[in-house]
């Protein structure tokens, strides 16, 4: 499956792919231009069987990579025995990523998540704002570069207990 998923994406997405750097991993993993993501992702889901988005997080390499940051995706082919494939998406700092909510509808929450506790938003997401923290919350802890100690923020108990009471999560 290595060889015809990576042949695949080679003779579709030759101007989709980056150049592959050396990681220890036995996963077969690709990086992919941010803009070049949905294209490769719905062909990798229509025509390949990837229908299941396993997971999506995030990786901040602060001051040991350019771009800083990367978006990853690991996207399941119960077709062809469960097998995986990540993708690796690099972000750099301000940067958006195209949002997969419309090809996965599972991407929506944890698309959310990157975006609150990493700060990386995803451009066309139906609803990007914070998932976690308080609406009124400085900064996205996650980040490498977040104060241990916090911002200097004071919250109330009671603020993080009812922000988001109101809110109807079944949008």
């Amino acid at each position: 499956m290595n060889e015809t998923i990576t042949q695949f994406l080679n003779s579709r997405f030759p101007d989709s792919l980056l150049p592959q750097r050396d990681i220890n991993t036995n996963l077969l993993f690709f990086s992919i231009r941010k803009e070049k993501l949905p294209d490769v992702v719905l062909a990798l889901k229509e025509e390949l069987g990837f229908h299941f988005l396993n997971d999506l997080t995030s990786v901040d390499w602060l001051g040991k990579r350019e771009p800083r940051f990367e978006v990853l995706y690991l996207l399941r082919s119960p077709k062809h025995g469960h097998f995986r494939v990540q993708l690796r998406v690099p972000v750099g700092e301000g940067e958006s990523v195209p949002s997969l909510s419309n090809i996965f509808p599972a991407a929506n929450w944890p698309e959310r998540e990157v975006f609150d506790l990493m700060g990386i938003p995803f451009s066309g997401h139906p609803r990007m704002e914070r998932l976690i923290m308080p609406d009124n919350f400085v900064g996205h802890p996650l980040r490498k570069d977040y104060p241990l100690e916090g911002p200097g923020q004071d919250y109330l108990i009671e603020d993080l207990l009812t922000i988001h009471v109101k809110e109807d999560i079944t949008e």
